[in-house]
């Protein structure tokens, strides 16, 4: 491996960055690039030699990177600030995003537990009402933890009779938490705070004395370190972190990752076993006998299993087993081989997305076309109900214990804000418990759903939002949104940029594309490892249909996605450049050869991709790589690339060296930026006043791109 960096003394300050003594620099309407320097390295898969000349960006913290960022903020933020549309644009997201928004609420102990933003707020705060119609209470403001707002709640858990709260707080977007906890009865913070915690809830023992939770190995600086083994520890509240129980790791696996939940009963602590994202397993573990052996519930990794709770040592459990698009078993303990398993929701034509035992109901939410429909079934076997839902739209919620007579769920649409819903179990009726003020009259625009056939025949649902009207044919300005990966269904979702868009007389449309989990396991499987090029089809098929039917052309085509769906982006904009006008990868998954390097988490995803370290699966990452297909001299998008220099789920580096990379090659006059964000991560528990001007860049950006004019003054 050579480490040899070019011109490295002339180009690494930021002064010379952007001065015109770096030679060379490529201009784009006006814009000079900072000039990044390039090291001979590569590295061979399998006989084949890959150059990775911008190796040094994976440094993030050295003095180099930090110059580099600096300098393209310096070169991007201004150019954006300079749109003429983008005032206009920001003034609209401040109002659009000033609605209400209530978290769901989770019952313990007689009391309810949510988070509220007022539509002012930076973050949510956690509140706690002692009965339905009490005054609700303040239990934590992050608002007060920071002047820039940048702490949020990432996840809260009550104690089972409500007497104390479990809170996380994410510090500038990172995934790593930190775990509080608060007296519910008049609000007063206990001194135990738990750290190395990332992703997983934690569960309080039965008692309420303590709290199962996992936690990773811990660094010297003491932070916590993905790269080691986490295990399941037990933390007595009132001591030391550093005195917590053992309880469970696991030993022969590198990538297992083990998580416990504490059944209502109390009586077993269920253990699941996370690898990735189409197999998974089970174990419990008695919690009254202090020399109890763990034993296995499902433990052969052959499908997903999720366990929903328990009667006796009766487990009902969703699993894909037998069923792709999902199914909902009866296990016994004692007995637990699939030939004694029974059946008591059988899979069928939708997709089963979540599943939950509450109140003596077994309550289903399936996936019909892309958007949601609950049923409820009865454990003991007979017909299901359906739950009644205002429209077509994405639900979320059914929370609850086995004893609940109630349980709440949120119901949302591409038009109006989520709404909180109270579902009496026994009258299987939906009552209202809290509904936002509507900023914008939804009745002005329309969602529509429509089918189109992808390049091999599939055919694939995608909504359009438009103003009601709007005079056809086009073309229109139109933002096409996707996904397409790890299981994850795109139903319906207010989003407050989405309505900006539209109020300057954009169309919306959003593909719900292989990968994702609209259609089952069959259809998530049709979008993984070495059928991955079928999501790109798929959404490139979307563009073709929407310039078909005349709502759009590649003027004025902008394209968005976030995360794989930045993945997705950063694929299709270098295999049809001449379809779009503008590209928005978001915190995308870029270099496809090394994004399993930068954590043990980003190894997990391997299930949806593939490593380029196995001969089998190089052949077809190489092939889609955006970071390796990018094309010197050939005519791109217009293209904003985004992140955060604290992304620590989809490490940076993906997009600064896909930035360099693409800013060196383009062939034409059209711009190729990157905004980087400080003090923030992946996206969740990013400020308001940050979100806003984020997206104020993005929409201002696609809107120069794609000919569409300021919205109206508010």
């Amino acid at each position: 491996m050579i480490q040899r960096i070019r011109q490295f003394a002339v180009c690494m300050s930021f002064t010379l960055l952007v001065a015109a003594g770096c030679a060379s620099l490529p201009r784009t309407r006006g814009l000079d690039y900072p000039q990044t320097a390039t090291v001979d390295q590569s590295d061979d898969y399998h006989g084949t030699r890959i150059s990775d000349p911008y190796r040094w960006l994976e440094e993030l913290h050295s003095p180099q990177t930090t110059a580099w960022v600096k300098a393209q903020n310096a070169l991007s933020q201004p150019w954006l600030e300079a749109l003429p549309q983008r005032a206009a644009i920001k003034s609209s997201l401040e109002k659009l995003w000033r609605y209400e928004r209530y978290g769901v609420p989770r019952k313990a102990g007689g009391r309810y537990f949510y988070t509220f933003n007022d539509g002012h707020q930076d973050q949510a705060v956690l509140y706690v009402a002692d009965s339905l119609a009490a005054t609700p209470r303040v239990l934590y403001d992050p608002n007060k933890a920071r002047d820039d707002a940048t702490i949020a709640i990432a996840r809260f858990v009550p104690s089972a009779d409500g007497r104390i709260v479990a809170y996380s707080t994410s510090d500038g977007g990172t995934d790593w938490d930190l775990w509080h906890f608060v007296a519910t009865d008049d609000a007063v913070p206990l001194p135990d705070v738990l750290r190395q915690t990332k992703f997983w809830n934690l569960s309080f023992a039965a008692d309420g004395s303590g709290v199962y939770y996992s936690r990773y190995p811990a660094l010297p600086d003491g932070r916590g370190d993905d790269g080691g083994r986490p295990a399941i520890y037990f933390h007595r509240l009132g001591t030391e972190q550093s005195s917590d129980r053992l309880v469970y790791e696991i030993t022969d696996h590198p990538t297992r990752v083990p998580d416990g939940l504490v059944t209502d009963d109390g009586r077993y602590l269920i253990i699941s076993e996370f690898d990735g994202y189409e197999t998974n397993a089970v174990k419990l573990l008695k919690l009254a006998d202090a020399n109890a052996a763990i034993e296995p519930l499902m433990n052969d990794w052959d499908a997903l299993y999720t366990v929903l709770g328990n009667v006796g040592d009766t487990f009902f459990v969703l699993t894909t087993n037998a069923a792709p698009r999902g199914r909902v078993v009866a296990v016994d303990a004692d007995r637990t081989e699939p030939a004694r398993w029974h059946a008591i929701v059988p899979e069928s034509a939708d997709s089963i997305e979540s599943a939950s035992l509450v109140g003596g109901r077994i309550i289903v939410t399936y996936v019909h076309d892309a958007h949601s429909v609950v049923r409820v079934y009865d454990p003991g076997g007979g017909e299901s109900t359906e739950v009644a839902l205002p429209g077509l739209g994405s639900v979320g919620g059914f929370n609850g214990r086995a004893d609940d007579t109630e349980t709440f769920f949120s119901f949302v649409d591409h038009l109006r804000p989520a709404e909180v819903l109270r579902y009496d179990i026994a009258g299987n009726t939906v009552l209202p418990y809290r509904e936002p003020r509507q900023i914008l009259d939804p009745t002005q625009y329309q969602t529509r759903q429509v089918f189109y056939a992808s390049r091999d025949g599939t055919r694939v649902p995608m909504f359009i939002v438009e103003k009601r009207g709007t005079a056809s044919p086009g073309p229109r300005p139109t933002l096409l949104y996707g996904y397409g990966g790890f299981n994850v269904s795109l139903t319906p979702a207010y989003k407050p940029y989405v309505l900006a868009w539209l109020e300057m007389g954009g169309v919306y449309a959003e593909a719900n594309l292989r990968g994702g989990g609209e259609y089952g396991e069959a259809w998530h499987q049709a979008g993984t490892r070495e059928h991955k090029q079928n999501v790109f089809d798929d959404f490139i098929a979307a563009a073709e249909y929407l310039q078909r039917e005349k709502i759009t052309d590649p003027r004025h085509l902008a394209i968005m996605g976030r995360s794989n769906g930045g993945l997705l982006i950063g694929a299709v904009m270098l295999q049809r450049p001449e379809l779009f006008a503008a590209a928005l990868p978001g915190v995308g998954v870029l270099d496809m050869l090394r994004y399993q390097l930068a954590s043990a988490n980003a190894r997990q995803w391997s299930s949806d991709f593939g490593l380029s370290e196995n001969p089998g699966d190089f052949g077809y990452l190489r092939a889609y790589s955006p970071l390796h297909n990018v094309v010197r001299g050939r005519c791109y998008p217009a293209t904003l690339i985004t992140t955060a220099d604290r992304d620590d789920r989809v490490v940076p580096w993906h997009s600064y060296k896909f930035a360099a990379t693409l800013q060196q090659a383009q062939g034409c006059s059209q711009p190729v930026l990157i905004r980087i964000e400080t003090r923030a991560g992946h996206g969740a528990g990013k400020p308001l006043w940050m979100q806003i001007d984020d997206f104020a860049d993005q929409l201002a950006f696609a809107a120069q791109a794609t000919h569409l004019g300021a919205p109206p003054a508010p």
